[in-house]
């Protein structure tokens, strides 16, 4: 089964290496797209040296969201499945066997474990889970991969999303009745924000994304589990960051972009 990876990227020259070695050593057949939001760093000459060595590897340069780079690759893309991973992570050995074993018993979308690595603070903070019928689908796109009839049956990700589009796509498919598994043995490492101040603005961006899923598919608190956040360790961190993801969704719920659905 040829795998596509989608690749979106943006100033990503000090990792973006390190993700391509570990992807030109998977077995194949694999075809991987990177996808360049106009770096003004040395991104896309890293990446042009894995094209001329490693002709699978594709190197396309499209500005916008990240909904939008996404969807773009997945016009690209060739691969009976397309799988999503992000530019400043690192694959397993064994990540795309994994991925085609369990496409192969059945799977529709198939999320991997991700692995923070960075400080050590910041490596233990989960994420907020989501369950819709069943499913947690806040398997984020730095891992995982889908049928790419899904993508076309879904219409892939939803460009009006800042953040949580990879939510809103996985909530899509499992409304869709597509079936969404997750094999812990399908790692990627995925590294921390390198400074406080993009710590918190991705907070921030996370809390106005969650509004967003609010905003298109109504009141989903009683999708979360309460409980299960509060057993968690809480730390300053956890608990600053759910203060500045909080003013995300209030600041997106007064100011943001409301045009494309009317619900609250």
């Amino acid at each position: 089964m040829l795998v596509s990876v989608v690749i979106t990227v943006f100033n990503e020259e000090d990792n973006i290496a390190d993700l391509l070695d570990s992807l030109v050593t998977q077995e194949g057949p694999l075809e991987v797209i990177v996808v360049d939001a106009h770096s003004r760093d040395k991104t896309r000459e890293i990446v042009q040296r894995y094209c001329e060595r490693y002709p699978f590897v594709k190197l396309h340069e499209i500005g916008g969201k990240r909904g939008r780079s996404r969807n773009a690759g997945i016009k690209i893309a060739s691969g009976e499945a397309i799988a999503f991973v992000d530019g400043d992570a690192i694959c397993n050995p064994f990540w795309a066997p994994q991925i085609r074993k369990s496409l192969a018993a059945g799977a529709d979308v198939v999320a991997g474990k991700t692995i923070n690595i960075g400080l050590r603070a910041w490596e233990a903070l989960g994420r907020v889970e989501l369950f819709y019928k069943g499913h947690d689908v806040t398997y984020p796109s730095c891992n995982i991969a889908y049928r790419a009839k899904v993508l076309q049956d879904i219409k892939g990700f939803d460009e009006w999303f800042i953040t949580a589009e990879d939510i809103d796509m996985n909530l899509r498919a499992v409304e869709a009745g597509f079936i969404l598994v997750y094999n812990p043995e399908a790692i990627v490492y995925h590294r921390t924000k390198s400074t406080v101040y993009r710590f918190f603005k991705q907070a921030f961006w996370n809390g106005a994304g969650r509004k967003q899923l609010t905003m298109k598919h109504g009141r989903l608190w009683s999708s979360y589990d309460p409980m299960r956040m509060f057993r968690q360790k809480m730390t300053f961190w956890s608990f600053s960051r759910m203060v500045v993801a909080i003013g995300g969704y209030v600041g997106f719920k007064f100011f943001g972009d409301k045009a494309p659905y009317k619900k609250s």
